[in-house]
Formats: structure tokens, sequence, C-alpha cells
């Protein structure tokens, strides 16, 4: 690859909304085509701001190959201008989280301004922990939804290049989230809403979709609205995202409990889940758990398993990902004008009225 010119990355996920919830409950399957139309949206509202060059990602799930289909087909005098299109597919496919590390730290390498990331809680993460301080725009088209914003993609577009091109600055634009650090032996990963220790022996599914058997939970942030496990302290202990401590839970069965939350860990499934304690998680603060073997679950998928003996450590840090905040960006943009509509021609304004080809309006 190569070139000039203000660059957007887009990556998005073929797997995202499809796992072991789509059977222990009644989430939605995220179709293919609605990702690919998603990206069809980001690059149209690319090109309007000025973003010149949009990589994308490459996959076997048929997205890279109906926007490959779209370069060739679209008609640009109907549908509007795209930026230039390039395809990451310098990195064999694997169909796991590889794909994403791999297409963003391409993208990085390349200068991209903004990586827009398509996906659920567990495909951001993978995002955010190859994009350094590039802002990461992170949509929702998974199962849990905690971190990813649900906004429009054309919407989510304009901000996205609204910021790669410099229109508004990053400082205005974007914030940069809280995260939960975890080190296991010679293993670190990032969580950016919740671990869960469980008393699982194995990762199994990966998925985590049943209550029994947690024993404590730290939260990054936890909102009432949330889907997840981080919906059971958003109900009994809110902790905003934009706070900067966090939360952590010790669980218990609910007959032993001194709260029960009924809380939505999965779409369709609501279930109660019993709290025997909680207290703030401190910004900076470090934790040591599992000496007695689990597993932990990051963002709702199981991914480290703890032999008994050894233990894992978490800590709460402040720079977590850059994060494009949608709102921020366009109120920023409206503040400043970038985005009015010029004035047509035989339109003046004269004594506070807008006069347009002989016809006077009101005030």
């Amino acid at each position: 690859m190569g070139g000039t010119g203000t660059t957007v990355g887009i990556v998005a996920n073929p797997a995202s909304g499809r796992d072991i919830r789509r059977l222990v409950a009644q989430a939605s399957v995220f179709p293919t085509a609605e990702k690919a139309n998603m990206v069809r949206r980001l690059l149209t509202a690319l090109a309007a701001v000025g973003v010149e060059r949009a990589l994308l990602s490459t996959d076997l799930g048929g997205i890279s190959a109906a926007l490959l289909r779209a370069t060739r087909t679209r008609r640009p005098a109907r549908e509007g201008p795209w930026p230039k299109v390039q395809f990451c597919a310098d990195d064999p496919i694997t169909a796991t989280a590889e794909d994403t590390t791999n297409a963003v730290r391409r993208m990085v390498a390349e200068g991209a301004g903004v990586i827009a990331c398509l996906g659920g809680d567990g495909t951001a993460r993978v995002a955010a922990a190859a994009c350094g301080q590039v802002p990461l725009l992170a949509l929702s088209t998974g199962t849990n939804n905690a971190f990813p914003q649900l906004c429009e993609a054309t919407v989510a577009g304009l901000a996205a290049g609204l910021v790669a091109t410099g229109a508004v600055a990053a400082e205005a634009g974007t914030r940069q989230a809280n995260a939960l650090e975890v080190t296991c032996g010679g293993r670190t990963e990032l969580a950016l809403v919740d671990v869960c220790l469980s008393d699982s022996a194995h990762v199994g599914s990966r998925a985590l979709w049943n209550p029994e058997g947690l024993q404590r939970l730290y939260c990054v942030f936890a909102e009432p609205d949330a889907i997840g496990l981080s919906s059971v302290a958003g109900q009994l202990c809110p902790s905003p995202r934009d706070t900067p401590d966090g939360v952590m839970l010790w669980l218990a069965p609910p007959a032993r409990a001194r709260w029960v939350v009924r809380a939505p860990i999965a779409p369709g499934l609501v279930v109660p889940v019993g709290v025997r304690e909680w207290r703030p998680f401190r910004q900076g603060e470090q934790v040591e758990i599992g000496a007695r073997g689990g597993v932990l679950a990051i963002d709702g998928e199981r991914e480290i398993e703890l032999r008994r003996g050894t233990s894992a450590r978490i800590r709460l840090r402040q720079d977590g990902p850059r994060c494009v905040d949608v709102s921020a960006v366009l109120t920023e943009a409206s503040r400043q004008g970038l985005q009015c509509i010029e004035q047509s021609k035989g339109s003046v304004k004269d004594d506070g009225y807008l006069v347009h080809g002989g016809d006077a309006g009101t005030r």
C-alpha cells in the first residue's frame, strides 16, 4: 500500500454478533449485508468532509467482497463520491481476532487519522489495543455493546472525517477512555468495560451468558442502561464512563447475597445476580485475584484460564484508547460553521429577511 492525503481506516468484524448467545438468548444476528452497507455510508460521509483515502480490512465473511463489488458497480453521480479505497490484503486471513489486530496496525502505519471499528465490545477491545493513540470510533454491530456507540454510520462518518482532517481538533472531539489492565504470567490484556472472575475450569465457548459461578466483577464504568455484566453494577452502584474511578463487586448466589439485581446480561436474558459487597475501584489501584483458579472473562468473553496457585493482577488505568465523541465533534463543527449550507445564488439578506428569487421569507 501507499499514498498520501488524509486517511481513515475501517475495520468490520464479520463474526461480531454471531456467538453462542444467539442460541441461549434472543440476541439478533447482525447481517453481513448491513455491515457492508454501514461501511458504504461511512465512506460517503468521509468523502463529504474531505477524507481522501480509506483503508478497509479484508475478511472471508463477505463484507470486503461486497465492498469490492461496490467500488466497481456504484454510480458516484447518484450516490456521491467516495475517498480512494484500498484494502489491507497483505496479511493472511485467520478468521480470528488477529485479523483485526493486523489490519489496525497496518492502518496506523499508513497514517490513518482515525480508526473506525464495526463490532461489539470484544472487537473494540482488540482494535483499541492495536491503535495506540490514534482516535478510535467504535460502532455497534455486536452482541453486548456497552462500549461501542449506537450511532447512524453516516453521522459517525462525518465526525470521524472532521477529526481525521483536523477540521475539529482532537482535544475538542475525542476523549481518553479508562481501561482495566489484566496481567497474568507473561500475558497482558486490556478491558474496556469489565473483567469477571468465574469458577469455570476452562474457557469453553468464550461468551459469558450464565451467571452461575461468577465470583468477582471489576468495571471500568457501569451505566444503568447497559447490557452485559456491567449492567449489574449499573443498577446497583452506577459509575459513569466520564468519571476517573470504576467499581468492583463481590458476587454470590442470590440466596446468600446482600442484594439481588435482575440484570440484562445478554439480549433477551434478564437474570437474578447476587451481590455480597461492592466498593469503588480507584484510578491507579491494583488488585490481585485468582489464587484458587478459575477463568477471567474480559469484556464478556472468557479469555484467561487461571491454574490453581496462579494469580492475575488487575489495574485501573486512565490511558485507555482515545475515542471519537460523535456528539462533541458535530457540536464543535456547528459552532465553527464547518458544515453550514452555502447560501444559494439569488439569495440576499436584507434587514433581517432572507429573500429567495423575489419571494420574501419571514424572520
